[in-house]
């Protein structure tokens, strides 16, 4: 065999980790041509294969060098060009056999090393499979396309990483498309906090969206957990449990139980709900109800008889357009009306009306036909329109949700899905029976490990880390996408079955991803501040060998490119008075613009 073309040297140094290889010197060229393919030898990154009987061992070139490194610099005089390579293990083939990962017999002293040729190549990676998906094609070659394996992407979980501008959102769509062309029972959810994925799947996706007409975002307030409504309503620490928690968390126990009967969803038994029961109730009637105990006026000065049976009422008021009851006012002296000395909830109910009156929260608080137990549809509705449609993939676009509900937002979201999948893992139309894939972009942006800033308390965090860990059993895959990993929760990354990575410049990110990647691939890693846009090391279950690849671009693609700059700056602007009224708008009110 070292007569065979493709022959590149011996083995000279085995370890645990690496295997050292002398190149011959009978090679006539550092890029033989091998069947009319232009071959480079050494380049960090390429494939090398050791056959042994009827078992071939592939590595992974990690560095090149003029000298052993099993021997000590001063002692050995270089040779000309690179003579030595280091290799990484990472799988065998048996015979006719299909690759597999992992090595269970090591290469031995003056075994020989050949080159990894285009049809070595085909054979790792092996033609279009059911329940495979193209990638892209290999760096090394435009012909060999390179496929993973769905099951695998989805439920064992998946990473986007890179930097600004090296091409994330269009990998990202990129997967998309090729799920939605490949399964017509696919199901995939994206949570896009900038509106960036609606125009790369115009007649693809039903877009979610606050103020929309036809598809309006609607997120329920009464879905959350009383830690988290009682967060966001009145700044209550978790855990915290002072005269004015407990009044609020029996009142709406109070109020979720009256609505248990006229359920559309169907009726339940009170005796199972708790304030974390996502029940409808009106919340506004609740702010009315505190109000009147705090501003009432009543016929007793005694606190246990201040009743509504005693108040001394004016006008009902209107707690639908948030319009306070009127009483008498209550006299300076001894004599009736007497003032309510029912006012622990004084505080909490300037706070309660403050976020009702806030149209930024309108969406949840005030959403269209989930309102409360009266409104015309359930969380059930909820779930069908975000879930189950036609076009398969749900874009939740929270371009104009607060800054500050963004943690809560994307928890409840998750959370929802979540609990809908477990509690229907044994549906025919949902659960192990019908998996959904939730992708999270931006994700450094609400998925921290570090929390109590930014307005971020770990809602998100909590519900994500949940589908991470168990979500798989229950038939909900995720893949996270962000630009700043090292940022990124350790238990999700912990939990991230294959890496799509591409260039990565940030050390500590880098880092991040070399500590979390399976297989060890240290020398791929350290490859990531050079890749070129679009090509990315991909590492993990969903494919059979870590491969640097690339990645085509999507078209219509995600409106995340960067603007023209210098055709921008080269036309000639008038100034006109009326600019930037419509922005000032925009900022006061929290509306987008809509593109022109």
């Amino acid at each position: 065999m070292r007569k065979d073309i493709t022959y590149l040297g011996r083995v000279i140094s085995v370890n645990s980790g690496n295997v050292e290889i002398e190149i011959s010197k009978e090679i006539p060229s550092a890029a033989p041509i091998i069947e009319g393919r232009l071959y480079k030898v050494g380049q960090i990154g390429t494939f090398v294969k050791f056959p042994i009987g009827s078992l071939t061992l592939y590595g992974i070139v990690s560095s090149v060098s003029n000298s052993p490194s099993s021997l000590e610099q001063s002692s050995y005089e270089p040779n000309y060009g690179f003579r030595f390579l280091q290799v990484q293990l990472i799988g065998e083939k048996l015979g006719n056999e299909k690759f597999e990962k992992g090595v269970g017999t090591y290469p031995t002293i003056n075994d020989q090393v050949h080159i990894v040729t285009e049809d070595d190549l085909r054979l790792i990676y092996g033609d279009k499979k059911d329940g495979f998906i193209e990638i892209g094609k290999h760096s090394s070659s435009e012909n060999l396309p390179v496929y993973i394996d769905t099951h695998d992407l989805v439920l064992r979980h998946s990473a986007i990483l890179g930097s600004t501008g090296s091409g994330k959102s269009n990998t990202t769509a990129n997967i998309i498309k090729r799920i939605l062309n490949e399964y017509e029972g696919s199901r995939v959810v994206l949570i896009d906090p900038h509106g960036e994925y609606s125009s790369a799947f115009p007649d693809m996706s039903k877009v979610f969206k606050i103020n929309s007409k036809e598809n309006p975002l609607c997120i329920p307030f009464w879905a959350m957990t009383f830690d988290e409504l009682s967060f966001f309503l009145v700044g209550r620490p978790e855990g915290q449990e002072q005269p004015a928690d407990k009044r609020l968390r029996e009142k709406i126990i109070d109020l979720k139980k009256k609505s248990a009967d006229s359920l559309k969803a169907g009726k339940i038994d009170e005796l199972y709900i708790t304030a974390d029961s996502p029940v409808p109730f009106d919340i506004k009637k609740m702010w009315h109800d505190f109000n009147r105990e705090v501003y009432g006026t009543y016929s007793t000065a005694v606190k246990d008889e201040q009743t509504l049976d005693t108040e001394e009422l004016e006008n009902a008021g209107d707690p639908k357009n948030l319009i306070p009851a009127k009483f008498k006012p209550y006299a300076m002296g001894s004599e009736a009306p007497y003032k309510s000395k029912n006012e622990v909830m004084y505080s909490y109910e300037a706070k309660i009306l403050s976020r009702l009156k806030d149209n930024r929260y309108k969406f949840m608080f005030d959403p269209n036909d989930y309102f409360d137990a009266s409104s015309q549809n359930d969380i059930d509705h909820l779930f069908r329109s975000w879930i189950e449609h036609d076009k398969r993939l749900t874009i939740l676009n929270l371009n104009g949700v607060p800054f500050e509900l963004i943690d809560i937002s994307v928890g409840l979201i998750s959370r929802m899905i979540y609990d809908s999948m477990y509690w229907g893992r044994f549906e025919t139309y949902t659960g192990r029976s019908r998996p959904v894939l939730m992708i999270y972009e931006e994700a450094h942006s609400y998925l921290l490990k570090s929390e109590h800033s930014n307005h971020i308390y770990g809602y998100a965090r909590k519900s994500v880390e949940k589908i991470f860990k168990e979500g798989r059993k229950f038939g909900v895959g995720s893949m996270v996408v962000t630009q700043r990993p090292s940022e990124i929760s350790e238990t999700i990354l912990a939990q991230v079955g294959t890496f799509i990575t591409l260039r990565l410049t940030n050390s500590g990110d880098k880092g991040t991803v070399q500590s979390s990647a399976p297989n060890n691939m240290s020398s791929l890693i350290e490859l990531l501040p050079s890749l070129r846009v679009g090509e990315a090391i991909i590492v993990g279950e969903a494919i059979n060998i870590p491969s640097r690849i690339r990645i085509e671009l999507v078209e219509p693609r995600p409106s995340s490119n960067d603007p023209e700059l210098v055709a921008a700056w080269k036309k000639k602007f008038n100034p006109n008075d009326n600019n930037y009224k419509q922005i000032v708008t925009a900022i006061r009110e929290q509306k987008s613009i809509q593109k022109k």
